[in-house]
């Protein structure tokens, strides 16, 4: 067994003057006349612990193989730190190489551009940025199970592969088992009756429509897992796999819904502010200074409210020198999602009721016959990061809407059927986690906020 204390435990709470036996990775190799400094992380926590050697008790070799990189083992005393930075040190009696690194390590003790440490993704975690990044998206991964617990809601696990594409975009990736180099035809057409599910599949674009029928069945659920898009755009905020957040609930309307939402969101920008404050700090001071304002945006006021027909005509009142205006009808664009929450109204904003026109046939027709009872959050800063709505429990309209954009009527014929035996008034909503982390975090490419990102053209 390994002998080891953390370096969060040396820091917080092993006593002083107690030997300790420390493994980690050190992230700096300093000198001075009498003593050597290392900085060494074991992953436990975010900040360093400082090591001090005693030149005349070690090897000059050892403290020089010591380098940034190399993995070490660190034996001595835990004593008060007299230097600025920490109130605990290390003083070492003993040092062993685990896992030497040469000089041909990339990370070195300087500012790495994002760009270069993109290409490195199997070595960022080790910086500060991205450790930071990733022990946030852990807390608030964490923030999701523990708020849809305390409600009573049932984490479910949806299939990722299926024959509907949720969304009706047509922004899917097909899974097959048939040989590419001679796919099998059939009257000049693919014979999927030789395919592994012996039909066409896809990789999930969303696990909506499979977290309805659970929903329906144990009142309250939610799925956490990832999603697939196929969607050929190669932009800051658009990635081939991410983590979706789809909580779907019986006996909820678009006004349960909306509450819903402003409480998950406000929960776990809670949750994270109050569990990373150093990692809040660290990037409010080298990624995003206005990030404390982020969170207070999110936390200190009621989210604002307003119909998608009001915001038009917010929008073309604006005068073209603040915002382009926005023809009734048409999606708004990200500029003018952010024209809104930042200036408009300087705070999160529900904007509900689309037109029907462009949103998916699920969401529930309105009274006036044109607009769906849905809704888009939209931030400072960032624009969309939640989209929901009450979903339509009719089946008449529900099956029109779906022939209006042409689904397939034998692909959706189990979820017409819920509407067919003991149908209900139900809502839910989708949040990207990568949006949302991007968000709290201040990162600007979602591609550094995943571990390991795929995007269109590249698998980093």
């Amino acid at each position: 067994m390994i002998r080891r204390t953390t370096v969060r435990e040396a820091l917080e709470s092993s006593p002083l003057g107690s030997p300790v036996t420390i493994p980690g990775w050190v992230r700096s190799n300093r000198a001075s006349s009498g003593v050597a400094f290392l900085a060494v992380n074991d992953g436990s926590t975010f900040g360093n612990l400082q090591v001090v050697l005693d030149r005349s008790l070690f090897d000059e070799a050892t403290i020089a193989s010591a380098s940034v990189g190399t993995c070490v083992e660190v034996a001595g005393t835990l004593v008060e730190s007299s230097g600025a930075g920490q109130s605990r040190e290390v003083k070492a009696s003993g040092l062993r190489i685990l896992g030497p690194c040469d000089q041909s390590y990339p990370l070195q003790p300087k500012r790495h551009g994002m760009e270069f440490l993109r290409t490195i993704p199997h070595l960022r975690p080790r910086t500060n940025t991205f450790s930071a990044v990733f022990r946030m998206r852990h807390r608030l991964a964490m923030s999701i199970h523990e708020f849809f617990d305390s409600r009573g809601f049932f984490y479910v696990h949806p299939p990722l592969v299926t024959s509907s594409d949720c969304e009706g975009a047509g922004e899917t990736f097909q899974v097959t088992t048939l040989p590419l180099d001679g796919v099998p035809l059939k009257d000049g057409e693919v014979d999927y009756s030789r395919d592994f599910f012996r039909r066409r599949a896809y990789l999930t674009v969303s696990a909506q429509l499979e977290a309805e029928p659970l929903a329906l069945a144990l009142g309250g659920v939610y799925t956490f897992g990832p999603i697939f898009r196929a969607e050929p755009s190669d932009t800051r905020v658009h990635a081939a796999e991410f983590w979706m957040i789809e909580p779907e609930a019986a006996f909820m309307d678009l006004d349960d819904d909306i509450a819903l939402i402003e409480a998950f969101v406000k929960h776990m920008a809670g949750t994270v502010r109050d569990r990373c404050g150093e990692e809040i700090e660290f990037l409010t001071k080298f990624v995003e200074p206005g990030l404390p304002g982020r969170y207070a945006s999110l936390l200190d006021s009621g989210f604002a409210r307003v119909t998608y027909t009001e915001a038009a005509r917010i929008l073309r009142d604006a005068g073209t020198g603040r915002a382009a205006p926005l023809e009734w009808g048409q999606k708004p664009s990200s500029e003018q999602e952010r024209f809104l929450a930042e200036e408009v109204f300087a705070r999160p904003v529900f904007v509900t009721d689309y037109p029907a026109s462009f949103k998916p046939f699920y969401m529930r027709l309105n009274d006036d016959g044109r607009t769906v009872a849905c809704t888009d959050l939209l931030a400072p800063g960032v624009g969309e990061i939640v989209g929901g709505s009450q979903r339509e429990e009719r089946r008449d309209v529900l099956e029109s809407r779906a022939s209006q954009q042409g689904l397939d009527p034998a692909i959706y014929g189990w979820y017409f059927d819920l509407r067919r035996w003991g149908s209900a008034p139900h809502s839910g909503f989708g949040l990207g986690f990568e949006r949302m982390l991007m968000y709290l975090s201040g990162m600007k490419n979602i591609r550094d906020v995943l571990p390991f990102p795929r995007t269109f053209g590249s698998m980093a």
